[in-house]
C-alpha cells in the first residue's frame, strides 16, 4: 500500500532523478503527467500529487514500450529501499 501513495511516488522519482538514471524520453513523460495532473484529492499536496502523477505516467509508458528499461528502474528503486 505505501508503494502506491503519491507521497512514495514522488519519492521514487525523486531518487530516481538525484541518481542521474532517467534519459530525456523518461524525463519527458514525467513532465508530461505532471503537467497534465490537475490540482489532485483534496487533502494532498499538489506538487506531490503531480510528481507522482508524473512517476505513474513514465512507468506506464515504460511498462507498454519498454519492460526491460522498467524492471532495470524498479531494481534500482528496490536495491535503494534496502539500503537505508
Amino acid at each position: 500500500m505505501a508503494d502506491v501513495c503519491a507521497d512514495a511516488q514522488s519519492a521514487a522519482l525523486a531518487w530516481l532523478e538525484k541518481q542521474q538514471l532517467l534519459n530525456d524520453e523518461e524525463l519527458d513523460w514525467v513532465r508530461r503527467g505532471r503537467n497534465n495532473a490537475g490540482r489532485g484529492p483534496r487533502r494532498a499536496d499538489a506538487a506531490i500529487y503531480g510528481r507522482a502523477t508524473g512517476f505513474e505516467t513514465m512507468v506506464g509508458w515504460l511498462f507498454l514500450n519498454n519492460p526491460d528499461r522498467l524492471a532495470e528502474l524498479l531494481d534500482h528503486l528496490e536495491r535503494a529501499g534496502s539500503n537505508p
